[in-house]
């Protein structure tokens, strides 16, 4: 008999058959948390990292893309996209956000969705990157596939959540957007993530 396991969710799924166009990707935050929750790197259970700061609430599904790492590959799009101030990527597994008109309640969940843009953010010198997808047949923005496509106050909305996050009302600002950049760049990053995790894990 085959005992039961649970794969875990950084290690144990495919970034998707279809990968970079169509990505598996693990949701560990919706818009309705509190509770800034991230994967346990050692375990693969959801843990809480923090609550989140003041009204700084996510505006979409957020979580990574499995098998995906940020480092020395990711470091040198953000390099060769003139970003002078990188000197690594953030040892992490490749951000995402997903556009979806569906409320979903919990995270802990894995879906498929198509990338269609992202942020290059340099957060104190690393490069962490954000993909932006969109929910595979949503029917609000299931049909979008670059980023340019959006409506400007969704992009914008996306951008002030990521440049405030961390931030106290009293503090300097601790990341910066580098560039907004569309779903072909957005490919190139999803495959250096995979080309670095597979520098560091193997496979």
């Amino acid at each position: 008999m085959i005992p039961n396991f649970k794969a875990h969710p950084w290690h144990g799924i495919s970034a998707g058959e279809d990968a970079p166009n169509v990505v598996n990707v693990f949701v560990e935050i919706v818009p309705s948390d509190t509770i800034k929750y991230e994967v346990d790197k050692e375990t693969g259970y959801l843990k809480v990292d923090r609550p989140q700061k003041f009204s700084n609430i996510i505006p979409a599904l957020y979580g990574f893309v499995p098998r995906t790492y940020c480092h020395n590959e990711v470091m040198r799009l953000a390099v060769e996209a003139g970003a002078t101030d990188v000197t690594m990527g953030d040892h992490d597994p490749l951000d995402i956000c997903v556009l979806s008109s569906h409320n979903i309640h919990a995270g802990g969940l894995l879906m498929e969705a198509i990338p269609i843009g992202g942020f290059k953010m340099i957060d104190g010198g690393e490069a962490d990157d954000k993909i932006v997808a969109v929910m595979i047949n949503d029917h609000a923005f299931g049909h979008f596939r670059d980023i340019s496509e959006l409506p400007e106050a969704e992009v914008k909305r996306l951008m002030h959540y990521f440049l405030t996050y961390k931030n106290l009302p009293d503090e300097p600002a601790k990341c910066r957007i580098h560039e907004v950049y569309g779903a072909e760049h957005a490919r190139k990053v999803i495959l250096a993530s995979q080309a670095d995790y597979a520098e560091k894990f193997g496979g």
